[in-house]
């Protein structure tokens, strides 16, 4: 069989994996939202938190949950890292640096999970599985709820509440993301994934030294990590290391993993909108740039050319030959259009253009399908832009799911949009004017800008990924992509939530002959024109400076 039809069948196969779960966990997650009873251990979690989960909020109430909650984590986090010495399970690892500490608690708690360190060198196993872990699972669910807050404020009139952010963020954890992490990683262990708390051993005399590993619950860290589209690995080699994806069904299934979740959200959305059509449509644009963009990655890593690339049947270097180029460039498409970060293949060896792709991905916002919600209200936001565009071109009032986008409401949408870009943007624009960055920098000229400018794109957006040729264990990258990566997170959630209770006091307009049909094809490819351009004309000059100018050059 060659390279080629492999990718493609394998790319058929997710296809097909995903259409079978989109329904009925969409339609599970609606339930989940909408539903006003408790679990019993959901009451107790309610009581040793002192919450009362039946309160509804508006949405400077929602928010301060969200960040009361997610700063007491940054905190938590950070004492575990600097205390790590001194705490049982450690492997004898000493505490991690406070500007270090500082930067992985911010990754973890934002959902972006950057690493610079070597986790099998550096972290032990209680950091391991009761930090990283756990923020595995509560960064993701402080992204559906949010997400699902902003849902709730389309199908709500008249009234500014927004629902409960305790109550959103236990369901999405215990009924949620906990049963589905359980089942992925049984099956990943069932695969050849460790899954122990063993200490270190030492495996082999390799050059004239010995090579050490150390286990660890892996499986259970991978399961999240991909299901919450975390990414943070283990290990250094994160999923190109075969204790965390053994072989090719595992590689395919932790994909599968990664984008489940963000693609049925959006039947979750249609749902609780009272109109599955509307969430069809978001999904048909998902699925467009989705595929459009894994179609792009497969065709410049198999067909870039040179001797040594044909004989391989594709661009190899760098990637897994368990994997191969079509498995890599699926994982690579897969992991930069939502905020996994998670790698089965070095980014920094990827053709110019499929670098690009991978930046360009991130740079859309990650909505295609986007993180664990981040991904929904992104494109969300993007649908009320789109609107407002054909507002312009019309001449009409601009109105989405019965709501009409007025003065503020696109306000809040613009200041979203903007968010990131600038932080990328200047983030990117320091450190190349700072000469330490240089010494950081493995390569020069076009690529040694790409690696920068992708570190502040992976921070910023939440992702986590990196070129990795880039030293980013420094003081001003540890701080800089800290801070990154932290207003990257909870600067867009404020307007989110603004958005979602303004829409929430609205009362519903009906639709009239000159209402713009949302579920329709005319709109989806508005809205993916909307992305795609909205994307380009911001970071269009930054690319050509670094991937663009790589790929032409080669």
């Amino acid at each position: 069989m060659s390279p080629v039809l492999a990718g493609v069948l394998q790319f058929l196969a997710l296809a097909v994996a995903l259409g079978l779960a989109y329904r009925p966990l969409g339609d599970y997650m609606a339930r989940v939202y909408s539903s006003d009873k408790h679990l019993r251990v959901e009451k107790w979690i309610y009581k040793a938190i002192g919450a009362n989960p039946s309160t509804e909020m508006r949405w400077p109430a929602y928010l301060r949950g969200v960040l009361a909650f997610s700063a007491v984590s940054v905190l938590f986090l950070y004492l575990m890292q600097r205390l790590q010495g001194s705490l049982p399970g450690s492997l004898g690892f000493v505490s991690i640096p406070a500007d270090q500490a500082f930067n992985t608690a911010a990754s973890f708690v934002s959902n972006t999970n950057w690493q610079s360190y070597s986790g099998e060198q550096s972290m032990g196993h209680v950091v391991q599985t009761g930090g990283l872990a756990v923020q595995n699972f509560l960064s993701a669910s402080v992204g559906i709820a949010v997400a699902v807050a902003l849902v709730r404020g389309f199908a709500r009139s008249r009234t500014g509440e927004l629902g409960n952010f305790w109550s959103d963020l236990v369901r999405g954890t215990v009924r949620i993301l906990l049963p589905i992490s359980v089942i992925g990683a049984i099956v990943l262990v069932a695969c050849g994934a460790i899954q122990n708390f063993s200490g270190i051993h030492e495996v082999g005399q390799f050059m004239g030294g010995s090579q050490q590993w150390n286990g660890g619950a892996v499986a259970s860290q991978e399961a999240i990590k991909e299901l919450g589209t975390n990414g943070g690995g283990y290990f250094n080699a994160n999923s190109a290391h075969p204790f965390e994806n053994p072989n090719g069904f595992t590689n395919l299934f932790e994909i599968f993993l990664i984008l489940v979740i963000p693609f049925a959200l959006t039947r979750t959305f249609g749902r609780m909108v009272g109109s599955v059509k509307q969430g069809y449509a978001i999904l048909a644009t998902m699925v467009t740039i989705w595929v459009g963009f894994t179609v792009l990655m497969m065709w410049t890593e198999f067909h870039h050319g040179g001797p040594a690339f044909n004989i391989a049947g594709g661009a190899m270097e760098g990637k897994e030959n368990r994997f191969g180029v079509g498995g890599s460039s699926i994982f690579a498409v897969a992991t930069t259009l939502t905020s996994t970060g998670a790698v089965d293949a070095f980014h920094s060896s990827l053709t110019g253009f499929g670098g690009g792709i991978t930046m360009l991905g991130m740079q859309l916002g990650e909505i295609a399908p986007g993180g664990t919600g981040s991904g929904l209200y992104g494109m969300l936001i993007m649908a009320i832009i789109a609107v407002f565009i054909a507002g312009l071109m019309v001449g009409r009032t601009p109105e989405y799911l019965g709501k009409k986008i007025g003065t503020r409401e696109i306000k809040f949408a613009a200041c979203y949009i903007l968010v990131t870009p600038a932080l990328v943007l200047i983030f990117t624009a320091i450190a190349m004017a700072m000469p330490s960055t240089l010494t950081s920098m493995t390569n020069s000229g076009a690529h040694g800008f790409s690696e920068v400018l992708y570190a502040y794109t992976s921070g910023a957006n939440n992702n986590g990924s990196a070129f990795a040729g880039l030293n980013a264990n420094t003081p001003w990258f540890n701080t800089s992509i800290g801070l990154a990566m932290l207003l990257g997170r909870f600067v867009p959630m404020v307007f989110v939530l603004a958005l979602a209770g303004s829409l929430a006091e609205q009362k519903p307009i009906p639709e009239t002959a000159g209402t713009l049909r949302t579920n329709k094809p005319l709109f989806t490819g508005l809205l993916v024109g909307t992305v795609m351009i909205v994307a380009g004309l911001t970071y269009f000059p930054a690319l050509a400076l670094g991937p663009l100018a790589e790929g032409l050059a080669s």
